[in-house]
């Protein structure tokens, strides 16, 4: 019998044969082989659908969130007559709610269908963020940053779990490196778009430019959750468009490469169960010390304007004189990220974007040539970007399963890793320009922490590993659990 004539049994044969075709299914199973042209076709059938609707929503959800330095620069600062510490605390009770929230958030996603979930955040922080262009004063624009804190919480960690869900350990970092670029593209247009508004609309119908900045994308972020839903998947168990045997398959090659099942397929682990398994695994605060340092370094990018200012840009031409920084943002997050997956060597390329960091950033703080500085700040720029995508889908590589745990842990790293922009906010005062020395110097050695500490953690998860699930085993628990819900597999 051909391979072809095991894979594709009759209607009448599935409805008939209700045994038989269990052990039809246990057959596939056994005969699993990963890279083949099925496989691919499927990968390529889940990457048209998820790819680009997450990349939409991330890049709506980068320029709400960071669209306040663009805005500061853009008149709000002169309007508010903010100084620089109010600046940070507008920026520090975002980063408050955000970490609050990411974990309760992610468990919930667990619970129910993603392209719901995710699309509607998209829509509700659309319009919180279009609130912004209410505000009077100080205190208000805190409040609202606090609001979107909480609906942005759910966002990212959701992302990371949703497609560890779908894609093997070394097929993760290249999914989310294009998802991450969305940082970079929306930081680009965001200048650009910043500039452009704030020069020609500003006045327009009343309304100040920074008013219209945060109309114009808050507005557009609503408006592109409410059609992403139509089109991204839930869980491959559950999704309509995959036959009943590309749903196995989906299982089938998370089971053997060690992530277990994909949401579901051996039950459900206990919210607090979960909760207590993260934090009594010291792999948790391995990747949340990593990423943490990252995060403290990427606060950079809310005063990227700013510190373009300081050297001798300012206005509109200042704003244009961001897009150069996330432009190499965009290449180095691919280039290392792709990398990564093809030699399936995370922890190094983890090393060289810090260790390159590192250097740039101490280029920065010992030169005064304005140019020179522009230069390096571009380079050490795209290294920051470039780590947040490698560690954080290093943590569904090393903690797995069940997939509550992962879940949560994938959650509480990012959360308490954008902790450090709690004081990382506060690295960049006014009165440190126009060098900005303790926060160039701050950053450098956040760079080499993580240089550092990358492999050691690596070699303590290597010697002391997670026990896997029999993939064998997980892959007949999803058999089971589809039949029980009635899907025909």
């Amino acid at each position: 019998m051909s391979h072809d004539d095991v894979r594709k049994p009759s209607a009448e044969y599935v409805e008939s044969h209700g045994e038989a075709f269990e052990a039809h299914q246990a057959a596939l199973a056994s005969q699993y082989q990963p890279g083949t042209e099925e496989e691919r076709k499927l990968v390529w059938k889940i990457d048209k659908r998820i790819v680009p609707c997450i990349w939409v929503l991330y890049t709506m959800s980068y320029l709400d969130r960071a669209n306040i330095g663009n805005a500061k620069t853009g008149g709000l600062q002169a309007d508010f007559k903010l100084t620089s510490d109010q600046y940070s605390i507008v920026l520090l009770v975002f980063f408050i709610s955000y970490v609050v929230f990411e974990i309760p958030s992610n468990l919930f996603l667990a619970r129910v269908r993603p392209s719901l979930y995710l699309s509607g955040l998209c829509v509700l922080w659309g319009g919180v963020a279009a609130c912004m262009a209410a505000c009077t004063n100080y205190s208000q624009l805190a409040g609202v940053r606090f609001a979107l804190g909480v609906i942005e919480a759910g966002f990212a960690p959701g992302v990371a779990f949703y497609l560890s869900s779908w894609y093997k350990k070394y097929e993760l970092a290249t999914r989310f490196s294009i998802y991450y670029t969305a940082t970079a593209v929306s930081g680009a247009f965001s200048g650009l778009l910043a500039g452009v508004i704030t020069q020609h609309l500003n006045g327009a119908r009343g309304l100040q430019g920074w008013q219209w900045l945060f109309l114009i994308e808050g507005i557009g972020s609503s408006f592109v959750g409410l059609f992403t839903w139509f089109i991204m998947p839930d869980w491959p168990s559950t999704t309509k468009w995959l036959t009943p045997e590309e749903r196995l398959l989906a299982a089938q090659r998370l089971a053997y490469d060690g992530l277990a099942n994909t949401q579901g397929a051996h039950g459900k682990t206990g919210e607090w169960a979960a909760i207590k398994m993260v934090f009594r695994d010291w792999r948790s605060w391995c990747f949340v010390f990593l990423y943490m340092l990252c995060t403290g370094a990427q606060t950079i990018q809310y005063f990227v304007p700013t510190l373009i200012g300081a050297l001798g840009w300012t206005g509109y031409d200042g704003q244009y004189h961001t897009i150069p920084l996330y432009a190499c943002a965009f290449v180095c997050i691919l280039v290392f990220c792709f990398s990564a997956d093809r030699t399936q060597k995370k922890p190094l390329f983890i090393m060289i974007a810090s260790g390159l960091g590192m250097v740039f950033f101490i280029i920065v703080t010992a030169v005064t040539n304005h140019m020179v500085q522009y230069v390096f700040i571009i380079l050490a720029f795209g290294m920051v970007y470039a780590l947040p995508p490698l560690i954080l889908t290093w943590v569904p590589n090393v903690i797995s399963q069940p997939a509550e745990k992962r879940a949560v842990a994938i959650a509480l790293v990012n959360a308490l890793g954008n902790s450090a922009s709690i004081y990382g906010v506060f690295l960049w005062p006014s009165t440190d320009a126009p060098r900005y020395i303790p926060g160039f110097s701050a950053t450098t050695v956040f760079m080499f922490l993580i240089f550092s500490f990358t492999p050691i953690a690596y070699y303590l998860f290597r010697k002391h590993p997670i026990e896997q699930v029999d993939p064998d085993v997980a892959v007949r628990a999803e058999i089971s659990r589809q039949r029980e819900k009635g899907f025909q597999v």
